[in-house]
């Protein structure tokens, strides 16, 4: 049993196409911008938000840290490293609904 518990972080670690270096000026993400259900973007830590894709670039920059880069049907998405603990998973951060995400950073502006 606890050879299982080891092997799930292993596992989903594998699933992952890139686990950029980040900077040290790296930002969180602290939300998820959803529509319809569906991930869209990205609400970081200094309050900004971004699309799917610019998040990728991000983290590939080394601009977004704790995440690594997945694929699924063709497309990019972040998915937290993982560690064992299942608090720190994105799928466990609050949504923000597209238009918030966007009245939010349109007032950062």
């Amino acid at each position: 049993m606890r050879q299982d518990r080891l092997l799930g972080p292993e596992l989903a670690m594998n699933a992952l196409d890139d686990i950029p270096q980040p900077k040290s000026d790296a930002k969180d993400i602290v939300g998820l911008v959803k529509s319809s259900g569906r991930i869209t973007g990205y609400q970081l830590s200094d309050g900004t938000t971004v699309s799917k894709e610019d998040g990728v670039k991000m983290a590939k920059n080394g601009d977004i840290k704790d995440v690594g880069v997945a694929h699924r049907n063709g497309n990019e998405y972040l998915k937290s490293i993982p560690d064992g603990q299942e608090g720190n998973n994105l799928s466990n951060l609050p949504s923000v609904s597209e238009g918030h995400a966007k009245a939010e950073s349109d007032k950062l502006s």
